[in-house]
């Protein structure tokens, strides 16, 4: 296990809000898309208001750190799934409790095909997961790939960019992340995409998702806050970065583009 401390840049002599324990799950062999990209949003957001934040990193065969309040997984090819199989069960308990407990969690692509019940790989074989979300993956055929724009009740309209091989399919009571409006999703057929369990979002997005989409950022950030029993600072800080203008330029052009 390898950590970071960040101190908090908020306005000189101004005291922190608080730490925050972020957990980079996996990042050796679960991070090919440029996903670690979500955790220096997170990282940058929360230092914006006032918060200390603690990056720490986990491997199989490191010791899990306790004490965290948000985790963020990203994506993996089928060898880096099955290299983290045997870790990802032997700490199952532990990542589902964290999950029920209320810690926020956002896993991408690989990870979040590994956080439903099982992957059935194109080979046969089938890859445990540890069924924090009520869904399953199967290896398709082809890929799907491109820019693409979901709809979310909580979130608003969510842009990011899909490329995998693996149909998810939620069962039916399983919340997604978002509606497609554009783009494939969890499988080319059903209109969901992603998953949203406890305070865990489990999705296809790249790009990474979270400089273009602040206001899934800041609601991670909100529950981790709280389970780091320290107040939400919101919108009581005004810090330029924290300014959505550059976001909103991204997300336009991201929604123009074509598949």
């Amino acid at each position: 296990m390898s950590a970071q401390h960040y101190e908090h840049s908020g306005e000189a002599g101004s005291a922190s809000a608080g730490t925050l324990r972020i957990l980079q799950l996996y990042p050796r062999d679960m991070n090919i898309y440029g996903d670690w990209g979500n955790t220096l949003v997170l990282t940058r957001r929360a230092q914006w208001r006032g918060y200390d934040v603690e990056v720490l990193s986990y491997d199989p065969g490191d010791e899990l750190p306790t004490g965290i309040h948000l985790v963020v997984g990203g994506g993996g090819q089928d060898s880096g799934q099955e290299r983290i199989t045997a870790d990802l069960q032997a700490r199952a308990a532990d990542l589902c409790a964290w999950a029920a407990d209320g810690v926020p969690m956002l896993v991408i692509c690989g990870l979040y095909q590994l956080f439903g019940h099982r992957f059935l790989t194109g080979q046969g074989s089938e890859i445990p997961g540890i069924s924090v979300f009520d869904a399953e993956t199967v290896a398709g055929n082809g890929r799907l790939i491109g820019n693409i724009t979901t709809t979310s009740e909580i979130f608003g309209g969510i842009v990011g960019y899909e490329n995998h091989s693996g149909l998810t399919t939620l069962a039916p009571g399983q919340a997604p992340f978002g509606r497609v409006r554009s783009g494939d999703g969890n499988n080319g057929r059903d209109g969901t995409e992603g998953a949203l369990a406890h305070h865990v979002i489990g999705t296809y997005l790249h790009g990474s998702l979270l400089p273009k989409n602040p206001a899934v950022a800041d609601w991670l950030l909100e529950r981790a806050a709280r389970a780091a029993g320290l107040e939400w600072v919101g919108d009581a800080v005004a810090h330029p970065g924290l300014d959505g203008a550059w976001a909103d330029r991204a997300r336009a052009v991201a929604m123009s583009r074509p598949r």
